[in-house]
């Protein structure tokens, strides 16, 4: 029985050229590699190395356009479409579009890579043999990342998120690095795949990093400030949230920590804009 089966790269020998390409066979299977598969002019008995998958047929056929990662190697590979209740189609440089499945996704679709994104994935088999994406895992990331020193301290640094959580976004930066950010530290959560550049605030003693996506304080609380003015503008006026407000109902709301959303709003109270009256925050008419 033929051992051949798609996501993986073998060395075929040409046993026929047929009109719409060549037969190809190991000695016991026989496979299609079809014209627009084909690189350059082969002849018969040739050896050649093609990648397999299947078509849209199910059939199994072979390409000369070997991709960078198979079943047992990973590849940043760019995301194509996005498809509801199913998951994202990812480019690996076949023709064949591969679909990388909503439960190696992230819960909340509206974390899921956008087309351009680009995720670092494998190849693997469902249990129909059909070929599928799956997203790097962190035993992979532990075992391939570069270790950081604490020169890139308060550094810029840009990085792809490889784990989307609610927790906290886990990428991958530029220099190889694996980084964190946690949920205080952004105030939005980025999609799985997207590119984000923040600030080093802290390198590990194992040469991980946290990143925050969020400003320095000073230009942060400028932006907060205006975030929270446009809320209440949209509002009516005023807010029922205010410097004694819940933790927790601030960050669902405006995804600040109390602390920013605190300097935020004495910014504000300062500059004479708000006041806070009646368990309420108010805007001052002039």
């Amino acid at each position: 029985m033929s051992k051949l089966h798609v996501g993986a790269t073998y060395e075929l020998t040409v046993k026929r050229k047929i009109e719409t390409g060549y037969v190809l066979t190991d000695g016991k299977e026989e496979i299609l590699l079809h014209n627009n598969e084909v690189t350059k002019e082969l002849n018969e008995n040739d050896e050649v190395d093609v990648f397999l998958y299947h078509n849209k047929k199910d059939l199994m056929v072979a390409t000369m356009s070997i991709p960078e990662l198979d079943v047992d190697t990973y590849d940043w590979v760019q995301v194509v479409s996005k498809v509801q209740n199913l998951g994202v189609f990812v480019d690996i440089g076949i023709q064949k579009e591969i679909l990388v499945f909503k439960d190696d996704l992230p819960l909340m679709e509206e974390v899921w890579p956008d087309e351009g994104d680009e995720l670092f994935i494998t190849l693997d088999l469902d249990r129909k043999g059909k070929l599928l994406g799956k997203p790097v895992t962190e035993e992979i990331i532990d075992q391939e990342r570069d270790r950081a020193d604490k020169t890139i301290l308060n550094k810029t640094i840009g990085g792809r998120v490889y784990n989307a959580t609610k927790i906290g976004s886990f990428i991958i930066t530029e220099n190889g690095y694996r980084g964190f950010i946690h949920a205080s530290e952004r105030k939005r959560e980025p999609r799985l795949g997207e590119w984000v550049e923040g600030r080093v605030i802290d390198v590990k003693e194992d040469g991980t990093i946290n990143v925050s996506l969020r400003p320095l304080k000073q230009e942060g609380m400028v932006e907060d400030a205006d975030l929270i003015l446009d809320f209440m503008k949209n509002s009516g006026g005023s807010m029922p949230y205010h410097d004694k407000s819940d933790p927790e109902e601030i960050r669902e709301t405006f995804q600040l920590s109390k602390a920013a959303f605190k300097r935020a709003l004495g910014k504000l109270m300062k500059e004479k804009k708000v006041e806070q009256r009646d368990g309420q925050t108010v805007i001052i008419n002039k």
